[in-house]
């Protein structure tokens, strides 16, 4: 991409730019300078174009008012690149740009809305939960920053949680939702392959895994994985009740972020996971976090 920055690839843009402008002005200058064309009998010429049998099209030059029309778009022209960005990197006269747009635009609006928003910074994310008028602020904000990828219903899909039941690969506190949306989390699981063994004994671990929330499984090779779990318990524990402190999931419910079959167990055992919530914070500041926090809690069992 450096090629097309250069100084090189700016100049030349600029000189097709004028050129293009000036081209342009000198052709209607042209044009307008001529005469009416006439034959020698003193009838007006034509293009030579027929239609209908006697329908002709005059060979006449632009009307005056069109053409005046014309060289102000030239003038306007050059005035814009002179006060705009346009002529490769010259930042116009004006020194404007769409950062610089942007940033004020955001400013402005952080003076109007952010005093709104932070009124609720002293108030409980619990009890901010049981406030409609919050939440109807919280939703707004859900539906533009979230919904992407929890869903309209707050429900996910796979490989995004749901946000509507207790099941939390964290703590669940309204602290802690508040703190993952200005901060963002990673979620890491390691692949476990290595660690457990042979392919059939990572077969068996996933059986095994499964028969923890009572899903279908083979009752011997999930017998024959117990003692293999024990590659996993460090971060699931010894029952495979999950770790909130790690984000490490429970294991004993029917609730699976990447799928609870044999197929998406064993991969998971196998490639492990990476997962990303990207931090909000620069976006929303601390009192909108607060006003989103306290809708994400009311969707579930805990916020009601």
């Amino acid at each position: 991409m450096s090629d097309f920055m250069s100084n090189g690839w700016s100049v030349a843009i600029t000189a097709i730019t004028v050129v293009s402008i000036i081209w342009c002005f000198w052709v209607a200058m042209t044009l307008a300078s001529g005469k009416v064309p006439r034959a020698a009998d003193g009838s007006v010429d034509t293009t030579g174009h027929t239609w209908d049998g006697d329908l002709a099209e005059y060979n006449n030059p632009l009307p005056r008012w069109w053409l005046y029309l014309f060289y102000l778009t030239c003038v306007f022209a050059l005035i814009y690149l002179w006060l705009y960005p346009g002529l490769g990197s010259f930042g116009g006269q004006l020194s404007w740009s769409q950062a610089g747009q942007y940033e004020r635009e955001m400013q402005a609006a952080r003076e109007k809305y952010d005093p709104l928003f932070e009124q609720y910074l002293k108030q409980d994310i619990a009890a901010l939960a049981g406030d409609q008028k919050v939440v109807a602020m919280g939703e707004r904000l859900y539906l533009t920053y979230c919904v992407q990828c929890h869903g309209s219903d707050a429900r996910g899909s796979t490989g995004f949680p749901n946000l509507t039941d207790k099941d939390w690969l964290g703590d669940g506190t309204p602290a802690h939702i508040q703190n993952t949306i200005l901060n963002g989390r990673i979620g890491v699981m390691p692949p476990m392959a290595g660690a457990i063994g042979s392919p059939e004994a990572v077969d068996q671990v996933a059986h095994y895994v499964i028969s923890l929330s009572g899903g279908a499984h083979d009752a011997f090779k999930a017998q024959a994985g117990k003692d293999k779990f024990a590659a996993c318990a460090a971060c699931h524990g010894p029952e495979g009740k999950g770790n909130p402190a790690l984000g490490a999931p429970n294991l004993t419910d029917k609730i699976w972020l990447h799928g609870g079959g044999v197929t998406q167990v064993t991969s998971a055992i196998n490639k492990g996971f990476q997962n990303r919530m990207p931090a909000f914070g620069g976006l929303l500041g601390e009192g909108k976090a607060h006003v989103l926090a306290a809708y994400v809690w009311s969707l579930s069992a805990g916020g009601k």
